[in-house]
């Protein structure tokens, strides 16, 4: 096996983790020595010891004079958890092969130069752009403060998310159930009040074998949200409504009563941006956007979504005035559409998946 095999699988060990790691980086490890794997390691949890660490307990004293592959530049220190430079050092490992650096400025190129400078053979960028992929929620993070953004969207083959009655379209099974995978890899899930006032939702993670259920956050400019909803009253995770400064200060004081935080803005209207700054400021790393035309259409406005997942149905409704699942002011010239790069098509028991992410001009 190469260089490639080995970084391969640690990068299979880091997205096995995904979604339970937040606020720290997927992190995946293998050791090898005379070419045998003698440790493996995968990051858990944000208090739990590192990849790197895992594996070389698992090696024991096996460790000595092994390569270690990692999917990203050990810290010298995140603050929450273990270091693993010094475990690796004292390890005695001979070789660390490294995919990608650190991107936090005040961490990156930090590990290598310890590990230089102790005397490892350190080589950096197998297989880098696939790392970089693995971690990009975290890179976002680091690199802007905001949570990165995913928003979904389903239709019919008309591009219609309802009929022209009102009717929603609901999703196959298998497609629902990768919708509650995607909560269970964010941090925290937003919808809007009409969603609310309409479906009565749960917005929580229901996989057969469980999940992490995200933070629920509601826009709610005029804070219409009932206090009998299920969000409001299901106690399984928190929920977070965000309101102008207009919100009814006595609806106000009976949410914060139901131990509902209330995040209250001071703009008349909610800005996008502004929220995710404040999101960003309270450790919210990954966004996913489930709503109807309107907060999609003011994502998508904002220039903030970073990735979209399309979910197409296998129908078609008819009806020029059958509401489209983005909303918004639209876009008047066709070559100022939102171009989109492809990142994967599947098909998803009978709906097909588009994975993509619009190409905005700042980026």
């Amino acid at each position: 096996m190469t260089d490639l095999d080995f970084m391969t699988l640690a990068l299979q060990l880091a997205k096995s983790t995904k979604g339970q790691t937040s606020p720290n980086p997927l992190v995946g490890a293998v050791l090898v020595k005379d070419h045998q794997i003698v440790g493996l390691g995968a990051s858990l949890k944000a208090e739990d010891p590192h990849a790197g660490i895992i594996a070389i307990q698992m090696a024991g004293a096996k460790a000595r004079n092994a390569t270690l592959y990692i999917t990203l530049e050990p810290s010298v220190d995140y603050g929450r958890s273990l270091s693993c430079i010094d475990m690796i050092i004292s390890s005695q490992i001979d070789r660390i092969v490294i995919a990608t650096l650190n991107p936090d400025p005040k961490h990156k190129g930090e590990g290598v130069k310890s590990l230089k400078i102790a005397g490892l053979k350190v080589d950096i960028g197998v297989l880098k752009e696939k790392a970089d992929e693995v971690n990009k929620v975290f890179f976002h993070f680091i690199k802007l403060g905001m949570p990165y953004v995913t928003l979904k969207a389903a239709m019919t083959m008309d591009g219609k998310a309802a009929t022209i009655a009102g009717d929603q379209l609901v999703p196959c099974e298998d497609t629902r159930l990768d919708i509650h995978q995607y909560r269970h890899e964010h941090d925290a899930v937003v919808t809007g009040v009409n969603t609310i006032l309409r479906n009565d939702p749960y917005l929580t993670t229901r996989l057969p074998l469980g999940g992490k259920n995200p933070i629920r956050i509601v826009l709610d400019t005029n804070l219409r949200t009932p206090l009998d909803a299920k969000v409001i009253n299901d106690h399984c995770v928190d929920t977070w409504i965000v309101v102008s400064r207009y919100a009814p200060t006595d609806k106000v004081l009976s949410m914060k009563s139901k131990n509902v935080e209330i995040i209250q803005l001071a703009e008349e209207k909610i800005n996008i941006v502004s929220l995710l700054k404040l999101l960003g400021k309270k450790g919210i790393s990954s966004l996913f956007v489930e709503g109807g035309p309107q907060i999609l259409g003011s994502f998508m406005q904002s220039k903030v979504v970073n990735e979209i997942v399309t979910y197409i149905s296998p129908k078609i409704v008819c009806g020029a005035n059958a509401p489209t699942s983005i909303g918004g002011e639209g876009i008047g010239m066709m070559n100022n559409a939102i171009q989109q790069k492809i990142k994967s098509i599947e098909q998803i028991g009978e709906d097909i998946k588009i994975v993509s992410s619009p190409i905005w001009d700042h980026e």
